[in-house]
């Protein structure tokens, strides 16, 4: 007769099993924004650690010029110095690249000439953003007849060719300093901004966050700043950042013609400008700010593309 204490098999407790060992990784939580995310792409982006650091380099040579030369970029000796060649050997001295018809040293016209072309890509990019941005997101948000206006208006300033538009718009002035370039370029550079911002808001107003912000009584200044903005502004970065080393060529280009900024000004564009001739007899008094504003423009470019892939999930 079976002792009935005893468990069946059935019965008989069967101890855990050990938890399988996994790869460490993030514990569930809050999941990240599309910035957080993005940040997370681009910390391990090779193409946007170099033009970071290009961009650094070209940033502190705009804002502290001094930390790189103690020598004047208007400094002239043309009995000493006249076409003299580089003295590669000698880095970071005045005669590191050599000197000019006029017997000023190209390093220090390159370090300082920074600054020119950098503030007026900076700024135009600010400028054209925010006008640029601001026309769009009205005209996506509002549609109808202010749509139509706006929509049309800025098919009016597309039309007109950049570099052709700058050159009359500069012309009129006999006085081109930066602040002149500047405006020139931002009065016609903001069409393109424009289109891509009306088209994500667009896209944006129809998301049920925003049907139902309207539904609560949201103004709608609140559901543009709090709700449209954030969400919109993505490919308006990825836009402006390329845009960027555009506007910085746009500046170098009008200066080669004689339009953009004028002497005293220091500009790389001003350099290549009169060193054209001297292209057979000092090749390099041309190459060295012409390399400097292809440098400048590439790191630009290079950001803007890696900002695109971090912020674009399709890219990645």
């Amino acid at each position: 007769m079976p002792d009935k204490t005893a468990l069946s098999a059935a019965e008989v407790p069967v101890p855990a099993a050990p938890p399988i060992a996994t790869e460490a990784g993030p514990g569930p939580g809050k999941p990240r924004s599309l910035w957080s995310d993005a940040w997370h792409e681009l910390r391990r982006n090779p193409l946007f650690l170099v033009s970071m650091v290009l961009i650094v380099i070209l940033g502190a040579m705009a804002i502290f010029p001094s930390l790189f030369t103690s020598a004047s970029p208007r400094d002239a000796d043309l009995a000493k110095h006249y076409l003299q060649h580089p003295n590669w050997g000698n880095f970071f001295a005045p005669d590191w690249f050599g000197y000019d018809a006029q017997g000023r040293s190209i390093y220090a016209r390159v370090i300082y000439g920074a600054r020119a072309s950098i503030t007026v890509g900076i700024v135009v990019t600010v400028l054209v953003t925010f006008f640029g941005g601001l026309i769009g997101m009205l005209a996506g948000y509002f549609g109808g007849w202010l749509d139509s206006v706006l929509s049309r208006l800025t098919d009016v300033f597309f039309g007109i060719p950049f570099i052709v538009g700058a050159m009359v718009i500069l012309t009129s002035f006999e006085e081109r300093s930066v602040w002149v370039v500047i405006l020139a370029l931002a009065f016609l550079g903001w069409t393109q901004i424009a289109r891509v911002a009306r088209g994500s808001v667009i896209t944006i107003k129809q998301a049920d966050y925003v049907v139902a912000a309207k539904a609560l009584g949201a103004s709608t200044w609140r559901i543009l700043i709090r709700h449209i903005l954030p969400n919109a502004i993505a490919p308006v970065i990825v836009v402006a950042t390329i845009a960027l080393g555009g506007y910085i060529a746009a500046e170098a280009t009008l200066s080669f013609l004689g339009i953009g900024l004028a002497p005293p000004t220091v500009s790389w564009g001003i350099d290549v400008s009169s060193a054209k001739d001297q292209l057979r007899n000092a090749p390099y008094v041309l190459m060295i700010p012409s390399v400097m504003v292809s440098l400048t423009v590439l790191s630009f470019l290079m950001f803007g593309d890696a900002v695109r892939n971090a912020l674009d999930p399709k890219m990645r």
